[in-house]
């Protein structure tokens, strides 16, 4: 359980640390008070504080040199430097050296507690940050939310995301439909100092030009026919907050210079007005489609290309990541499992086997969909190859998929093989019972391999 936010106050005039402590545990703080450096450098050593008051004038030990000296040990310690001094020189001298904010004498003690609280948020803020980019490092198993990883081609994307979300350049996002292109913008959404604000998405492929512009732009009462009242658009919702443009090669070349316009400025009109509108959002865009080649054909905005596009992450087909398909068909099925109240725990081997070999041409996507069918429709704790029928067409073997036959006679040939034709250990492997294993190497015609002869 995190810790209640602690403070200290050093000052060498005990009536100005009574009243400052006073003021602060009024607000319901924890403080604890020192008369001196050394002394402030004691209780350090023994217990964390989020927050030093510091005054500059004191003997023994000036607050710029406790200053120093707690910024170089505790560099993670937050410090407001006070000063009753007409000048602000040693305010300024302060934050040089590290101070995080300063206050003059005399202050009102509200003023002190609207910047304690400031400290207070940013220390959280600092704290979630951290934690968030610590889990996303964590890819070996998950990168963050329905983001999940286990392939090294995944690596260049979780970076990227990481190195961005420090920044408000806006990035492009690019890869096969399905592939998780919004995963990766809300990633970065959350990991960036934007996280608390909204995250405002459209598709930009999914409504015709007229409505986009509303949806976008936001309208005034009486715009257009329908328009009874006034609303706002995606670009006002996402003030302070990311705005995703999915499917961004979708929009038409009108609409292009408009967000240029909105990219450059920050500012629009809602459609019917003449008031300006401010946003300050970080834009993040995604596409399928080839948007190079589209600026070549003349189809898409050079220079909204370069605006859009500072930094792109091409986010890998899940055929290029196979390491995936099993880690992701697990969280799916877990996930699907809870929300259907059913208790399936895994996938057969020859279940995991059909979904490795099948080449998902919807990616992701298409991956959850499937797992989700196959939670519908299984009656048992395992999903087998009797829930995945639906994956891989009969027919020939060679030059096409494996059948469900094929798969079935490989799997348990190989896992006979590996246990020297031990048939009750393969059945074990094979989750089924000695007798039913018997009847399927009779059925599929499965043969001991004789010993190649020696020469």
């Amino acid at each position: 359980m995190k810790q209640p936010f602690q403070i200290m106050v050093v000052d060498d005039e005990e009536a100005m640390r009574e009243s400052l402590s006073g003021w602060i545990i009024k607000q319901g703080y924890q403080v604890q008070t020192a008369g001196s450096g050394p002394e402030a450098l004691s209780y350090l050593a023994q217990d964390s504080y989020d927050l030093l008051l510091i005054d500059i004038k004191m003997p023994e030990m000036d607050g710029l040199e406790l200053l120093r000296l707690v910024k170089s040990e505790h560099p993670q310690v937050l410090v407001i430097m006070i000063t009753a001094y007409g000048s602000i020189e040693n305010a300024i001298e302060s934050m040089k050296r590290g101070a995080d904010d300063y206050l003059l004498k005399p202050f009102d003690p509200e003023q002190l507690m609207i910047l304690i609280e400031k400290m207070v948020q940013q220390r959280a803020l600092l704290e979630e940050n951290q934690t968030l980019k610590e889990r996303l490092a964590e890819q070996t198993l998950v990168g963050m939310g329905d983001l999940i990883t286990a392939s090294p081609a995944m690596r260049p994307v979780l970076d990227l995301i990481q190195q961005v979300s420090a920044a408000d350049t806006p990035v492009l996002i690019s890869g096969e439909t399905g592939t998780g292109k919004e995963l990766v913008a809300r990633a970065i959404h959350t990991v960036s100092a934007r996280a608390y604000a909204p995250f405002v998405t459209i598709n930009c492929g999914a409504q015709p030009e007229a409505l986009l512009e509303s949806e976008l732009f936001g309208h005034e009462r009486g715009a257009f026919t329908g328009a009874v009242k006034a609303r706002r658009g995606r670009l006002e919702m996402a003030d302070e907050g990311t705005l995703f443009l999915d499917e961004i090669g979708e929009i038409p070349p009108k609409m292009q210079v408009d967000l240029l316009r909105v990219l450059e400025e920050k500012t629009f009109h809602r459609v019917g007005g003449t008031s300006p509108v401010a946003s300050d959002f970080r834009l993040i865009s995604a596409t399928h489609r080839d948007l190079p080649k589209l600026v070549q054909e003349g189809t898409f905005r050079q220079d909204f290309f370069y605006r859009i596009a500072v930094i792109t992450i091409p986010v890998p087909p899940l055929r290029d990541r196979p390491e995936d398909i099993p880690l992701l068909a697990k969280y799916f099925l877990d996930r699907f499992s809870r929300e259907t109240g059913k208790k399936i725990e895994a996938f057969s081997p020859l279940a995991l086997e059909i979904l490795s070999r099948y080449p998902w041409p919807g990616n992701v996507r298409e991956l959850k969909n499937v797992v989700e069918r196959s939670v519908v429709i299984g009656k048992s704790r395992l999903i087998g190859p009797n829930e995945l029928t639906f994956l891989l067409p009969e027919g020939e073997t060679t030059g096409g998929p494996l059948t469900l036959r094929a798969l079935s006679e490989k799997h348990i040939r190989q896992t006979l093989e590996s246990q020297d034709w031990n048939i009750s250990q393969a059945a074990r492997i094979l989750g089924m019972d000695r007798s039913t294993l018997s009847r399927q190497i009779k059925q599929y015609g499965i043969k001991k391999s004789l010993p190649h002869p020696h020469p």
